[in-house]
């Protein structure tokens, strides 16, 4: 069931998962991001990888006001009574170094167990560690990752003259990943992947991000959530104070109310 919350109202719920944010990266849309930061209150925001794109700054170097800013609101929150756990990825694994680590009330951590108000223990990790061509051969992850940039600024220029013409958000590069057959098989077996490592460390379910596919789903027993991205769906993965959880499509909510943010 979708919230009917309006991107007018502030948002309280107990927790909130966001990952692939990809800060540093022209795709990235920091803009929705910051609406979305600024309409919720939360008692623990998990930051689940791939939060600050490490590999795209190494090839050029971009980061305009709306980056610095989603920065700034999350250490705001971290310094008002917000406990802000950081999970790092692939894209900024440099931050996996720190594990254990607290910067600016930011907690660094690899893995992390979260415990929902209905009592489930939750492994949070971002899951790039199944994913076999990120393990096995990184420079094809990084040539996949290049030609996946491209797609996703397309997908920027789509839907800026979406904006303009008056249409609602659309993900060129979703439509695309869901209808080719590898992907989708791919997607199957990280799912797959990621539900059997919470069973065996003994937990209820488990959160994820990496493969910019939001998802509730029960695998094998196993509470199976990925809280999607920034730069496809707008996504994040919200518990209600009751242990309800959901998946809030931010870019969906705020174009019903056509009230748009500027493209980043």
């Amino acid at each position: 069931m979708e919230t009917a919350i309006s991107p007018k109202q502030v948002m309280r719920v107990r927790t909130v998962w966001i990952s692939d944010i990809h800060l540093g990266f022209r795709g990235c849309s920091a803009d929705l991001l910051l609406d979305f930061l600024h309409h919720v209150e939360c008692d623990y925001l998990y930051l689940v990888g791939d939060i600050i794109d490490i590999w795209e700054m190494k090839k050029r170097m971009f980061w305009p006001q709306q980056h610095n800013n989603v920065i700034r609101t999350v250490l705001g929150k971290a310094k008002h009574d917000t406990k802000v756990i950081y999970v790092p990825g692939n894209h900024d694994e440099l931050l996996r170094d720190f594990d254990g680590a607290i910067f600016g009330n930011v907690e660094i951590r690899n893995e992390t167990i979260h415990t929902t108000a209905d009592g489930r223990k939750l492994l949070i990790l971002h899951g790039d560690k199944f994913d076999c061509v990120v393990r096995h051969s990184p420079f094809l992850a990084k040539v996949g990752g290049r030609l996946y940039g491209y797609l996703l600024r397309a997908n920027h220029w789509v839907n800026t003259v979406r904006r303009k013409l008056g249409f609602s958000y659309w993900s060129l590069a979703a439509f695309i990943k869901h209808k080719v057959k590898n992907a989708v098989q791919f997607i199957s077996d990280f799912e797959e992947a990621v539900a059997r490592e919470a069973a065996e460390q003994g937990v209820e379910g488990v959160v994820c991000g990496h493969i910019h596919r939001a998802e509730i789903s029960k695998i094998n027993g196993v509470d199976y959530y990925n809280c999607g991205d920034w730069v496809e769906s707008c996504t994040a993965l919200v518990e209600h104070q009751d242990g309800r959880m959901e998946i809030i499509k931010w870019a969906d909510l705020v174009s019903q109310t056509t009230i748009l943010p500027k493209a980043a």
